[in-house]
C-alpha cells in the first residue's frame, strides 16, 4: 500500500499517520494496534475504502453506506496488488454493523426466491442473533476462500471462546488464500502465528513483535498477579 498524495489537514494531523508513505501488508494477517485515537480505525477504513468497500462496511459493491464523501485517507491511498486478486471480501466495523445487517434484511426481502441473500449469512437474520453469534455467522458463512477481509475491532462482539473460534476460522481462510487486515486491542487475536503487527504511536507507525506490544505486556502483568496489579492501579 502506498500514499500517492498528502493533504495538510485530517487525517495527516494524526501523529502515527503523518510520515506514512508506504505500508507493506502481509499475504496472510496484518494487525494494526494502538491506543484509542491513535488512528487505527482511520487507517483501516482508508485501506477498506481504497479496496472498494463502502465506508460503513459490507461486501465489495455492497450499498450499505450513508456517507457520500470518500474518506480523505482512502482518496490518497493506492493498493498495490499482486498477480492474484481477491475473489471476494468483507469490511466489518462494529459501530456500523447494525446498519449492514439491516441492509442485508432489506435486500433479502426485495430478492426473495430460492437463493435468498440470507443464505450466505447462515439463513437467519443477523438481527435475530446475539452480537457475537451474528459475527461468527458472518465469519463462517460469508467469509470465503481467496478473499480480502478488513476487520475493525472484531473483539467487541466476541467472548474469549469466540475469539479462539475466530482465530481458527482466520487460519482456515488464510490457508485457502485469504488476506486479513485487522485493527484490534485483543492480545488473543494478536497471537496469531506469523502475523505482521504495526503499532500506531505518537512518533509514527512501526512494526512490532507480539511480546513487545502494550496489549501483551499489560495483560501478562495483570494475569500473573491480579491483586498486586490492581493494588498499584488503585493506589
Amino acid at each position: 500500500m502506498r500514499v500517492r498524495e498528502r493533504g495538510t489537514g485530517w487525517p495527516w494531523t494524526i501523529p502515527a499517520l503523518t510520515g506514512l508513505d508506504e505500508l507493506p501488508l502481509a499475504p496472510g494477517v496484518t494487525f494494526l494496534v494502538g491506543e484509542n485515537g491513535s488512528g487505527k480505525s482511520t487507517l483501516v477504513e482508508g485501506i477498506a475504502v481504497a479496496a472498494g468497500f463502502a465506508p460503513e462496511g459490507g461486501s465489495l459493491g455492497f450499498g450499505a453506506s450513508t456517507r457520500e464523501e470518500v474518506p480523505p485517507l482512502a482518496d490518497a491511498l493506492t493498493l498495490v496488488r499482486g498477480a492474484r486478486r481477491p475473489r471476494d471480501g468483507f469490511f466489518l466495523r462494529a459501530e456500523s454493523f447494525f446498519n449492514v445487517a439491516t441492509t442485508i434484511d432489506a435486500l433479502d426481502e426485495e430478492g426473495g426466491g430460492p437463493r435468498r441473500l440470507l443464505d450466505s449469512y447462515g439463513g437467519v437474520s443477523l438481527h435475530e442473533r446475539s452480537h457475537g453469534e451474528s459475527f461468527m455467522a458472518l465469519a463462517v458463512h460469508r467469509f470465503r476462500d481467496g478473499g480480502l477481509f478488513v476487520l475493525d475491532e472484531p473483539e467487541a462482539a466476541l467472548s474469549p471462546q469466540g475469539l479462539f473460534s475466530l482465530l481458527r476460522r482466520i487460519h482456515e481462510l488464510v490457508g485457502a488464500g485469504s488476506q486479513f487486515v485487522i485493527a484490534t486491542h485483543s492480545p488473543i487475536l494478536l497471537a496469531y502465528p506469523g502475523a505482521l503487527i504495526y503499532e500506531l504511536r505518537e512518533d509514527g507507525l512501526a512494526e512490532t513483535a507480539y511480546e513487545d506490544t502494550d496489549h501483551f505486556q499489560m495483560t501478562r502483568a495483570f494475569l500473573e498477579a491480579p491483586g498486586r496489579f490492581l493494588g498499584r492501579l488503585f493506589d
